[in-house]
């Protein structure tokens, strides 16, 4: 998975490249401030289960971690939970995989609501068409795609950043289709929710231990 500096691109584009104008909210693992944009947030369900809240509006006192998944695992390593919410709790052993799904289930969300818009189309001549004309806000790679395959389409004209991160059959969902290679999303509120929702999957998914993983695949 090659991603080397794609989520600092991917967050600056979502936030207009300026300072972050969120309210700051408190990581419970490593003690600092952040914008909820690089953050998840996690709510106590009535059976005292911990619930990731990625859209960020389920009822309840919020729990906030950085989004990645070292943080999440040592929120459960070290009973952090429970110390937040101040009571006993319950946490799925899979947490972080649970956190991983419905990061990737948003942005496929996002994704086909922009594509029903027509803020978002996908395959190699529309993207270029759209590159070509400057339409494009963001450029989508599958990231099992091969290097040679996500960069036929670099230096085309506009040079809109690039979120790699989603899947062949990941990026299908979202369009319809079996499996897709490239896309392209233009800009406008669902695009900058997609960026802000991919750069936290890419927190997620781009750690040495998930590659590792996906490596022996």
């Amino acid at each position: 998975m090659v991603l080397d500096g794609a989520q600092t691109q991917v967050e600056a584009a979502a936030s207009g490249g300026g300072p972050a104008k969120e309210p700051q909210r408190y990581c419970i693992v490593t003690g600092e401030d952040l914008p909820p944009s690089r953050m998840v947030r996690f709510v106590i369900g009535p059976d005292d289960t911990v619930v990731p809240d990625i859209k960020g509006d389920l009822p309840g006192r919020g729990i906030w971690l950085s989004a990645d998944r070292i943080s999440i695992k040592t929120a459960c390593k070290r009973n952090l939970f429970a110390r937040a919410a101040r009571r006993a709790v319950r946490v799925n052993d899979d947490l972080a995989d649970q956190v991983e799904a419905l990061l990737v289930r948003r942005c496929t969300e996002l994704l086909a609501l922009a594509r029903r818009a027509g803020q978002a189309v996908c395959g190699y001549m529309k993207v270029e068409g759209w590159l070509r004309s400057g339409e494009a806000a963001y450029l989508l790679g599958a990231v099992d795609a091969s290097e040679s395959g996500r960069n036929k389409l670099g230096g085309i004209a506009s040079d809109p950043p690039r979120i790699d991160i989603l899947r062949r059959d990941e990026l299908g969902v979202a369009f319809g289709r079996d499996a897709v290679v490239h896309g392209a999303l233009a800009p406008g509120g669902l695009a900058d929710s997609f960026a802000e929702t991919a750069a936290r999957l890419i927190g997620i998914r781009h750690c040495p231990e998930n590659e590792e993983k996906n490596e022996r695949k």
